[in-house]
C-alpha cells in the first residue's frame, strides 16, 4: 500500500467515526503527550467526538499543554477509560507499536477491543496483527511528525494552529533530542517552520521543557552522574543505575531522571549507554547507542 493512500485511508476512517479514542504507551514522554494533545486538537477542529486515554500521568514538565486536564488516566480513572475504549468505533495506537506498551492491566483491554484500529508510530516490528489500518515509519524521528504529515495529507493545513502546532512541535523537540538524532530530516525541518508560521513560538516550549528544574532534581541528576556513572572497561559503552533508595533520597519526582541516558551518550568516544532505575520492585531501562 502506498503512503499516500494509508493517508486517505486513515482519514476515511475519521471521518466515518462517531466515537475515537486516543491512546498511548505507559510512562509518556513528549512525544506521546505531544501527538496525542495535537492530534485531539485537530479532531476536535473536525468537530468529532474524541477523548484521550492513557495508561498513567505524565511528568510536571509536560502537563501545561492546553488540553492535558482532557486527558483520562487508567491508573487514576479506570472504569471510565475502560467504558470509554470499550464504545469507541475507532481506536488509534499513537507512538507504541503494540497493546502490551500499555502496560499489564490495559493490554487485555485493548485486544478486547472490536472498534477499527489504527495505527501511528515510528517505532520497529509493529503488531501487525492486531491493527487494521498502520501508519508505521521507522525513518521519522517522532510520531508527533507522522501526525502533522497526516494533518497535510488530508489537506487541513490550513487549520494548523498554535493550539495543534505546540504539541506537535514539543513532540518532535523531545523525540529528536532537540534535533539532534540522525532521524531529523530536511523535512522535519520544513515541518518545523509550518509550525511556527501557524503561530508556535518555539522559545516558550524550550523554556516550559528544559527550564523548570527544581533543587532535589539537579541534586539527583548530580549524584546520578558523578557517584553512578560505570565505563565498561576496553568497550564504548557506560551506564547509570539508581536504586529506590537514592530515588526517594533526592525526592523523586516522575521526569526526574528524563534525559539521563542522553547525558551518558554525550561522553566523547561513547557509542552504547544505559540507564537503570529501581522503582515499584521493578527495574526500568533505557537504551540508546549511537
Amino acid at each position: 500500500m502506498g503512503q499516500m493512500n494509508i493517508y486517505t485511508d486513515i482519514f476515511q476512517a475519521i471521518q466515518a467515526a462517531e466515537r475515537i479514542v486516543i491512546t498511548s504507551h505507559r510512562s509518556p514522554d513528549g512525544d506521546s503527550i505531544g501527538s496525542s494533545l495535537g492530534f485531539y486538537h485537530f479532531l476536535k477542529k473536525l468537530g468529532k467526538q474524541v477523548v484521550i486515554c492513557h495508561s498513567d500521568p505524565a511528568p510536571e514538565f509536560l502537563n501545561w499543554l492546553d488540553g492535558y486536564n482532557q486527558i483520562h488516566f487508567h491508573d487514576v480513572e479506570k472504569e471510565l477509560v475502560e467504558k470509554e475504549i470499550a464504545n469507541c468505533d475507532l481506536f488509534f495506537s499513537l507512538d507504541y507499536n503494540a497493546p502490551d506498551r500499555m502496560g499489564k492491566l490495559l493490554d487485555p483491554i485493548l485486544r478486547s477491543v472490536t472498534a477499527k484500529k489504527i495505527l501511528i508510530d515510528h517505532h520497529p516490528q509493529p503488531d501487525e496483527t492486531f491493527y487494521d489500518l498502520m501508519l508505521s515509519d521507522t525513518s521519522v524521528g517522532s510520531t508527533s511528525e507522522l501526525i502533522f504529515q497526516l494533518i497535510e495529507a488530508s489537506g487541513n493545513l490550513n487549520l494548523v494552529n498554535e493550539q495543534i502546532g505546540t504539541p506537535l512541535y514539543l513532540g518532535i523537540l523531545t523525540d529528536t533530542g532537540s534535533f539532534r538524532f540522525p532521524s531529523v530530516r530536511p523535512e522535519t525541518h520544513d515541518i518545523l517552520a509550518k509550525l511556527l508560521r501557524a503561530g508556535v513560538v518555539h522559545f516558550k516550549v524550550h523554556e516550559r521543557v528544559f527550564d523548570t528544574n527544581t533543587i532535589d532534581r539537579l541534586k539527583l541528576r548530580g549524584y546520578a552522574i558523578s557517584e553512578k556513572m560505570e565505563m565498561i572497561p576496553n568497550m564504548p559503552i557506560a551506564l547509570i543505575s539508581l536504586t529506590e533508595e537514592e530515588l526517594n533520597r533526592f525526592h523523586y519526582e516522575k521526569g526526574d531522571t528524563e534525559g539521563l541516558v542522553n547525558v551518558i551518550l554525550s561522553v566523547q568516544g561513547m557509542q552504547v549507554a544505559a540507564f537503570f532505575a529501581e522503582k515499584d520492585g521493578a527495574v526500568k531501562i533505557s537504551f540508546r547507542s549511537k
